[in-house]
């Protein structure tokens, strides 16, 4: 028996109008990895034009749990029957055309595709996994779709170039939401203050307070002297801002200075340091 279907992250997505249409699939195995792919990014609406072997118990184990996107999986006998109701057609192609066609990268047509997909369904064809699509199958195409692979070795197995153009659908549809603003999973996460991190940025009086006993360890165990300091503490700031700490990392480090001062003059210091030993400690 195959997987059941994994639940929608949510209704996030705009599945109903982008059809991804496979033309006369040789492997089951295939369909079932491209419904994975199509699920990873959040669309459902697959078509088949008269696919070798569907559905089958292969398809269902290689899409991992997209089940639902196969169970509701269009299989038609022409690619026409596939377009006839498409207000935009795009076909992949990594060939060049005697009468030349207009081209376009996977960036440009997961835009094209959410400019047309309000006025009707937009269907993205792949073709066969020996040769492609027809000649004349892409002249039923508005564009042809070109994923600009290593010209060396190009050949792109048929999940891989759908996982490709609905990756592109996915991250045009996300800078999209929120009134332009963008979706939060595409905001970057880096350093304390911003969004996700979990610890305040170390204010600036936490950090010179960091500096001083930085210094103050370093004259103790005498690997730096003050009256030829070179530029010592100047670099270890420089490294140290370049970090942008938060609080925990410098109660932390300071719990590290604490510890190496115990361990070199045999007693503890006395003020902040010990203070910030014990919040290291207690805030883990």
């Amino acid at each position: 028996m195959h997987k059941p279907a994994l639940p929608q992250e949510g209704n996030d997505t705009f599945q109903d109008q982008i059809r991804i249409v496979l033309v006369e699939t040789s492997h089951s195995g295939n369909i079932g990895a491209v419904a994975r792919a199509m699920k990873n990014m959040g669309l459902g609406n697959l078509w088949l034009v008269n696919p070798t072997s569907f559905p089958d118990e292969t398809s269902y184990a290689r899409s991992s749990g997209a089940s639902d996107v196969l169970d509701n999986a269009q299989v038609v006998s022409s690619l026409d029957e596939a377009i006839t109701d498409c207000v935009l057609v795009m076909g992949t192609s990594a060939r060049g055309r005697k009468v030349p066609w207009p081209v376009i990268a996977p960036p440009d047509a997961a835009r094209k595709a959410s400019e047309h997909a309000p006025a009707g369904p937009v269907a993205l064809v792949f073709g066969r996994e020996n040769h492609g699509l027809s000649n004349e199958e892409l002249q039923r195409c508005h564009f042809h779709i070109h994923i600009p692979s290593n010209p060396d070795y190009s050949s792109l197995n048929l999940a891989m170039a759908v996982q490709v153009v609905c990756y592109e659908l996915r991250m045009n549809y996300l800078r999209g939401l929120e009134g332009g603003e963008g979706s939060p999973y595409l905001k970057a996460m880096t350093a304390p203050g911003d969004a996700g991190w979990d610890v305040p940025p170390a204010p600036v009086n936490d950090v010179e307070g960091f500096f001083s006993h930085l210094e103050q360890v370093l004259v103790d165990i005498d690997f730096h002297r003050r009256e030829n300091p070179r530029q010592l503490m100047t670099r270890l700031r420089r490294l140290f801002q370049r970090a942008r700490l938060d609080q925990m990392e410098i109660n932390i480090l300071r719990g590290i200075l604490t510890a190496v001062q115990k361990s070199s003059t045999g007693k503890a210091p006395a003020g902040n340091a010990s203070e910030a030993d014990e919040a290291a400690t207690g805030q883990e």
